[in-house]
């Protein structure tokens, strides 16, 4: 079996893990791998049934179309499913009596120190008992004194190991966009605070009928999205990105929606947004965070979009500076829901406040843009019956 092309522009990828063993009796297209590359985790199906020999390590980087497994299709499935080879009983060894040092004699010196090195310990702070005297009869010596090395804290007699793994290709490729966005772009942030009341109100109102009738539930997504969408139309720089020395700007809205995958963040697109209901939005929403939580999301699922969205809400993040998913120029920062006090009419009243966060990349979006957008966007979510239901919701929501 060879690699098979994960995506365009993609030449090589990682055997993260293997699903099976040398030796072991697959079946046609049951997954035997799991390969990273640059852009996602995906599985390796078998190509035909048989007993595998494989031929890469995990861990090895190999190249798109080179072989990492051999299948013997002429052979038998055997009973019960898996090959297995026989062990044959290795005799006993004969253990070796364990070589023993001659104990160090002892005597009054054991464990003493010499007036120098009894003083260089008590500066240093380090009990003599802890110290192995190398001079005669276990005496500690000044030399025993100058390399003894003092405790850093008390020791508390926890586990104190460590591990060392090595970083998926997903990982180190991640690591490398995110430095790069940092080093080569202006990329600033700016925040803005929502009163997400109304919205609650039309899913506390619309939200069993809408389930009922669509069979995915009325979230906070698909009001952002639409907000985002009707936002990107009024400000088409933040719908744009720089190509060389031209800017390219685009007449739809790919949006990028970051979710939770099982080898990390992924974030799948929803293509042409700006043509979606609420229910378009939702239904699309759900069958992508499936798929990536499942590990079925594919490369081109998962490229091209033009503007990100990613809610660190979810996880309880308060406020933050999301970093922009190259090449987009801008991304957009969901944050918790928390009820505090504002001013309405004069008066303090208690709300359901979310703290709303756009980073952008100054050299294309100037700062009027960049706050101008995210006000259309906050309007939008204060009022989005009017706004984003014109006026109509049984209609928005095709109820």
């Amino acid at each position: 079996m060879k690699v098979p092309s994960p995506g365009e522009s993609i030449t090589e990828v990682e055997i993260a893990e293997w699903l099976v063993e040398d030796g072991d009796y697959v079946e046609k297209d049951q997954a035997i791998a799991e390969v990273d590359s640059d852009k996602a985790t995906l599985e390796l199906p078998a190509e035909q049934s048989g007993i595998i020999t494989l031929k890469a390590e995990e861990g090895d980087a190999v190249a798109v179309g080179a072989v990492v497994c051999l299948i013997d299709t002429s052979a038998a499935k055997p009973e019960g499913g898996q090959a297995v080879e026989e062990k044959k009983e290795e005799a006993p060894k004969e253990v070796k009596k364990a070589e023993v040092a001659a104990p160090v004699k002892e005597s009054y010196a054991t464990g003493s120190a010499s007036p120098a090195a009894k003083k260089i310990l008590n500066e240093k702070g380090v009990d003599a008992a802890s110290v192995k005297g190398s001079g005669k009869d276990g005496r500690i010596t000044k030399e025993d004194a100058v390399n003894a090395v003092p405790s850093m804290g008390t020791p508390s007699g926890g586990s104190r190991g460590e591990s060392r793994s090595k970083l998926s290709m997903l990982r180190r490729k991640v690591a490398e966009r995110l430095v790069s966005v940092k080093n080569e772009t202006a990329m600033l942030t700016t925040f803005n605070e929502v009163d997400m009341g109304p919205i609650f109100a039309l899913r506390k109102q619309y939200k069993e009928q809408f389930k009922e009738k669509h069979g995915v539930g009325l979230g906070f997504m698909s009001f952002f999205t639409l907000a985002v969408t009707r936002a990107l139309e009024m400000y088409p720089s933040v719908n744009s990105m720089i190509d060389g020395k031209e800017m390219l700007s685009f007449d739809f809205c790919d949006i990028s929606i970051a979710v939770s995958g099982p080898k990390g963040l992924m974030v799948p697109v929803i293509r042409n947004a700006e043509n979606l209901t609420f229910r378009g939005v939702e239904a699309e929403v759900k069958r992508l965070a499936i798929r990536a939580r499942e590990g079925e999301i594919t490369v081109d699922e998962m490229t091209g979009g033009t503007f990100t969205i990613t809610n660190g809400g979810v996880f309880g993040s308060m406020l933050s500076t999301p970093i922009i998913n190259p090449p987009q120029s801008a991304i957009l920062g969901m944050h918790n829901i928390v009820e505090r006090p504002v001013v309405k009419d004069g008066a303090v009243v208690i709300a359901p406040i979310m703290y709303l966060a756009l980073s952008y990349d100054h050299r294309i979006i100037d700062g009027k843009e960049s706050v101008g957008f995210l006000v259309a966007i906050k309007e939008a979510i204060e009022n989005p019956e009017e706004i984003l239901m014109n006026s109509n919701v049984k209609k928005a929501l095709e109820l």
